[in-house]
């Protein structure tokens, strides 16, 4: 197989499938931008079959994904896309780089929640982006940005109330949208302990990345806790 990307958590293969590339999970922990580094066996695995339940989740309620098919324990079969050059980031209660920004007290609920626009590249430390700039610089047009924030919207309600279900409150997420060959967007790359924040709703410990940037638990652990309840749900 061919590599054709390899990013801080994944990488992606073209084994000659036309339309579809491999998506392989790697076990490598990074944050702040890479700046803080770790490996962590198992972890690849444990966030393949996350984001394989909740884009399977998410598919049953009607949003298209790039996910095709699980081909072993690291890899999933995916959609050819285009990734669009901005991450988009929805936050229904402060935490991480938003209390940093803002001198922000944690856990802030937002009713409604906040949609935020980031420039997908690395140099720069993803700088956050205005919805106006990223017209400007066609980095979207107005209807693609309509379709994300439409589509990242209900996405956002369809997670909260699974995530409450199984005992956690969705602080915070990333999505990842990507265009296909004949211009639909659809919502790629993963949805993982990796990408989102979860809380207990008691004492506010974290089960997801923040037990790595924050050194306040077992990464794995947590991530093995999120992945039996989502188990246990779907």
């Amino acid at each position: 197989m061919k590599k054709m990307y390899e990013g801080k958590a994944k990488i992606l293969f073209d084994d000659g499938v036309e339309g579809t590339l491999i998506q392989k999970f790697k076990d490598s922990a990074t944050a702040f931008n890479a700046k803080k580094k770790d490996e962590f066996d198992g972890k690849g695995v444990l966030n393949r079959k996350i984001s394989e339940l909740m884009f399977g989740y998410l598919e049953g309620h009607g949003i298209k994904t790039h996910f095709v098919e699980n081909l072993d324990e690291r890899s999933d079969r995916v959609r050819s896309v285009e990734i669009l050059k901005l991450e988009v980031v929805v936050r229904n209660r402060s935490a991480g780089s938003f209390c940093r920004r803002y001198a922000a007290p944690k856990n802030i609920t937002f009713t409604p929640c906040l949609f935020e626009l980031y420039l997908k590249e690395d140099e720069l430390d993803d700088p956050q982006i205005t919805e106006d700039s990223a017209l400007a610089l066609e980095l979207i047009n107005k209807d693609q940005l309509e379709h994300v924030r439409e589509t990242t919207l209900k996405i956002n309600e369809l997670m909260k109330d699974l995530f409450l279900k199984i005992g956690f409150i969705l602080v915070d997420y990333k999505l990842e949208f990507g265009k296909t060959s004949d211009g639909e967007i659809i919502l790629a790359d993963e949805i993982s302990p990796d990408t989102m924040r979860l809380w207990d709703p008691e004492t506010l410990d974290s089960y997801d990345k923040d037990l790595f940037r924050e050194d306040t638990g077992d990464l794995l652990v947590g991530y093995r806790e999120v992945l039996k309840r989502l188990q246990e749900q779907l």
